[in-house]
């Protein structure tokens, strides 16, 4: 078997950031359990603020530091995303035991990705709007895998491949040079260790497995032999749920518009990861804003505790900037009626992905999704009720035989038939508002003083005796001095007399 294993170092400290702005993330951090240190960025460090230090004295050292609770079900979130995207290249993606840290096994697909460097190489590509620091490293185990990724590239010096070991003698050779820190109770464990003499795996291997199972327990050496290929190590693969839900705490209160954009986009982010690991297009999403309550009750008078925007596409997809370009325009729409402190995104509508076209010239349906894509745009930017569709209906009487209605969220771009058959090739494509009554001479009818030449005609239309609206014309094509075609009409019957100019041809 063929395991990569992908280790997150700074994943609790990532996934904190990651509302913060650019400029922010640059500036001393920290995470707190406790009152004690647990993560610091590079900034932070620098400062002289380390893991393990008391809070007064981190802030001692670092007056701008910025502090925040570790939140272990932030990195589960952010760490789920990451698994998601591994989805795309395997079936077989596990979420280790050991902190932040992601397995694949791909040995039933290198062939189809075209190798371990092209897959790897694609991986990372992948991974890469999710903001994270990897450290990455293949084993024939999996327990292997990620003990190596874990070591990181202090040993190695290759932030990019790590170490990788392509059969077992390999691994184990590797593994015996390994700190014993890396096995899970030989963390717990590490001081009892070090007083030892044990700092590798191999000093670990050289004791009797009797007496460091009564000393430590059995779990030590049993992750050992599982990642030296010892003993079996079955796994389950993750599955992604059929629905999408994730939350966001902003870290600092969002007053404005671009504010929550810029935090909704760590979402859609992770939104589109969860689509391709289930193979699926986006019909509508859902983004929950929860708003700032103030202490004075009488002041929140009027404001609502949340507030919900619903962003429905036209055509499913899951194309990242079109997500964020539809939610911007709804946004701009949207006055925030006080500050946001958490996000939530919810995806319940979303169809199964088609196969990819394998048309050679595909640029109908590039044209097609060009004109959707306008249309979704537009719908997010003038809402539902600012574009509409001329909707055929079964009435004889030109002014009747069509109203305009809310364009369908699903289904745009597609041209639906009209009612009765395709339209006559001797009607115009463009009507007048109303019927503009024409001067006539010699019982001829005048457009703008000018006689008009008949054409074609007459065609008959009787209609409307069941809503008191009756129409008997006589309609007839004719063409004016510049040569332009118009439809023009004579009543009989019912109808004031006269003639009648009710559209122009293209």
């Amino acid at each position: 078997m063929h395991w990569l294993a992908l280790h997150l170092p700074q994943l609790s400290l990532e996934a904190f950031a990651a509302t913060l702005s650019e400029a922010e993330r640059h500036t001393p951090l920290a995470l707190v359990v406790q009152h004690r240190i647990v993560a610091v960025n590079g900034a932070a460090a620098e400062a002289g603020v380390r893991t393990g230090l008391k809070r007064a004295t981190a802030l001692a050292l670092a007056p701008a530091l910025r502090l925040a609770q570790a939140e272990p079900a932030r990195d589960a979130a952010a760490l789920q995303a990451v698994a998601h995207v591994a989805l795309v290249f395997t079936p077989m993606v596990v979420l280790d035991d050991g902190p932040a840290t992601v397995l694949l096994e791909l040995g039933s697909v290198l062939r189809y990705h075209g190798g371990a460097a092209r897959l790897r190489t694609r991986l990372h590509d992948a991974l890469a709007p999710l903001g994270h620091r990897l450290q990455t490293a293949t084993a024939p185990t999996a327990a292997g895998a990620a003990l190596l990724a874990r070591w990181g590239t202090a040993a190695h010096g290759d932030l990019a491949h790590g170490a990788h070991a392509t059969d077992l003698d390999a691994l184990r050779r590797l593994l015996d040079t390994a700190p014993v820190w890396l096995l899970g109770p030989g963390r717990e464990h590490w001081e009892a260790l070090q007083g030892m003499g044990l700092h590798t795996l191999a000093d670990l291997r050289a004791l009797p497995r009797a007496g460091l199972a009564r000393r430590f327990g059995e779990s030590l050496l049993h992750e050992l032999d599982r990642a030296r290929g010892d003993a079996p190590d079955p796994r389950q693969p993750l599955q992604p749920p059929a629905v999408f839900d994730s939350h966001l705490e902003l870290y600092a209160r969002a007053d404005t518009t671009d504010q929550v954009l810029h935090g909704a986009g760590v979402l859609l982010a992770r939104l589109i990861a969860w689509a391709q690991a289930r193979r699926a297009r986006i019909a509508a999403f859902t983004l929950r804003m929860r708003h700032e309550r103030s202490r004075r009750h009488d002041a929140d008078e009027g404001v609502p505790a949340h507030t919900t925007l619903t962003v429905e596409l036209a055509e499913p997809g899951a194309d990242a900037a079109q997500l964020q370009l539809l939610l911007r325009e709804r946004l701009a729409r949207c006055p925030l009626p006080a500050p946001t402190l958490e996000l939530a995104l919810h995806c319940r509508r979303w169809v199964q992905a088609e196969a990819p076209s394998g048309e050679l010239f595909p640029s109908r349906q590039g044209q097609r999704e060009g004109l959707v894509r306008l249309l979704e745009r537009l719908r997010a930017r003038l809402g539902d009720e600012g574009v509409l569709r001329l909707q055929p209906l079964a009435d004889h009487r030109p002014e009747h035989a069509q109203r305009l209605q809310a364009a369908p969220v699903q289904g745009v771009g597609s041209t639906p038939a009209p009612a009765g058959g395709a339209l006559p090739l001797h009607r115009p494509a463009w009507l007048l508002p109303a019927s503009q009554p024409l001067h006539e001479r010699s019982a001829l009818p005048l457009l703008d003083g000018r006689p008009l030449q008949i054409l074609s005609g007459p065609e008959r239309i009787e209609a409307g005796w069941w809503d008191a609206d009756l129409a008997a014309r006589d309609y007839f094509i004719a063409r004016d001095d510049g040569g332009a075609l118009v439809w023009i009409y004579r009543t009989r019957l019912a109808e004031p007399g006269g003639w009648f100019l009710q559209g122009r041809f293209g």
